[in-house]
């Protein structure tokens, strides 16, 4: 679909409302079930109590009966005195009822004649509210050069404000999201749109109430998706964050589930778990596809899980162990070396004579539950280990007092 750019940004202003004409003739074409809300409105508009009015406007918008009457009531009526409202509850009302519109065109010509309506300056909130969905708009509709060049409006208000209200955050990241999840449709080998796709998913995710805030398809739908892009992003090597995540719930019980557990045996570093469950692959054809990638991927999950259950005095490994802790031939274990260090993986040395890789340092990580109460025992051990030396010194220190 083209740009939108260039078409009118405002639809025609409506005629002056009124009042009594606008309630009489909703009562007369609207359900008696509808009937209470117009009565209001005459009542709150005439007392001019806008924010109670905003209050009623959106149980109005939220009543399933309402949907047909939306646009007419938003555009008769809420326009008349949109300036009197705070221009956030102004911006989720109209997209709220954009979504009525089936036209794509006409969609898009009524969220910019909201934007050109409101002032980014003052109302920066509702700027970027109204600009994400534009933005997804364009995105459904197939036009990602628009989706982008929105986003990237969107985001420099957004970047420099504090305090945001979650719906607005929630509207610019999943936009992101889905923006690269397109991108990645348009190109599947594209490994690089991964890493954004399971960066702005996660944000999104925090923004809701995955519970509540999302059908049972589209929690199945993102975290199927956060699935792929945890294993096919060539920058994601740390799962924790996601395996914490409710989200994963919804894979439970479903032809999905053992991608669940091929995050966790990624998390683990488990090579034996992995090739267990590739028989599943062609389950997922991208998978399949890009099996010599994730083979990698695996056997650098498993060095730096190597690395992270050592002590830090006991970091100095040599080839044969990395390559049997890998299951690789000891004559790959450099490059295998080299790679988690080109990645920031791990950072250390090699002394290629010896054979030997002294590693000095490991990425932070999130760790899942197991890896917490590995870290915990090995805590306790070095703190029991400390108690003997206390022990041990103490004579030595009332002697020398």
């Amino acid at each position: 679909m083209p740009s939108s750019t260039s078409a009118p940004t405002e639809l025609p202003k409506p005629p002056k409302l009124d009042l009594d004409e606008f309630v009489a003739t909703a009562l007369s074409a609207t359900p008696a079930e509808l009937h209470p809300f117009f009565e209001s409105f005459g009542k709150l508009h005439t007392r001019k109590l806008w924010h109670q009015l905003t209050l009623k406007l959106y149980e109005f918008f939220d009543h399933p009966l309402s949907r047909p009457f939306r646009v007419n009531v938003f555009e008769q009526f809420v326009r008349d005195f949109e300036s009197k409202l705070n221009q956030l509850k102004l911006v989720e009302m109209g997209t709220k009822v954009s979504k009525e519109i089936d036209n794509p065109q006409s969609q898009l010509l009524f969220l910019n004649s909201i934007l050109s309506r409101i002032d980014a300056e003052t109302s920066q909130e509702a700027y970027v509210l109204l600009l994400a969905n534009i933005a997804y708009a364009k995105l459904v509709y197939g036009d990602l050069e628009g989706t982008k060049t929105d986003m990237d409006t969107a985001w420099k208000t957004l970047d420099r404000l504090e305090g945001v209200d979650t719906a607005v955050n929630a509207s610019y990241y999943k936009v992101a999201a889905d923006y690269y999840k397109a991108r990645i449709f348009e190109n599947a080998t594209a490994k690089a749109e991964y890493a954004p796709y399971y960066k702005h998913s996660l944000l999104y995710l925090a923004c809701v109430d995955v519970a509540t805030d999302l059908t049972s398809e589209e929690r199945l739908l993102r975290a199927h998706d956060l699935g792929i892009s945890a294993f096919l992003g060539d920058t994601i090597y740390n799962f924790g964050e996601l395996l914490m995540h409710p989200i994963l719930d919804a894979l439970d019980n479903t032809q999905y589930d053992w991608i669940k557990k091929l995050l966790f045996t990624f998390n683990e570093g488990n090579i034996g778990k992995f090739e267990a469950l590739a028989p599943l692959f062609p389950q997922e054809p991208i998978l399949e596809e890009n099996y010599p990638f994730l083979r990698q991927k695996i056997c650098l999950m498993a060095l730096i899980e190597s690395v992270f259950k050592r002590n830090a005095n006991d970091r100095t490994m040599s080839f044969q162990t990395i390559a049997e802790e890998t299951r690789l031939p000891v004559d790959e274990v450099e490059h295998l070396i080299m790679k988690a260090l080109s990645l920031k993986l791990i950072r250390g040395s090699l002394d290629q004579v010896d054979q030997k890789a002294r590693i000095t340092w490991v990425q932070p990580r999130v760790l899942s539950r197991a890896q917490i109460g590995e870290l915990a025992t090995r805590l306790g051990a070095w703190i029991d280990k400390l108690g003997s030396v206390e022990q041990r010194m103490t004579p030595h220190v009332s002697a020398a007092a």
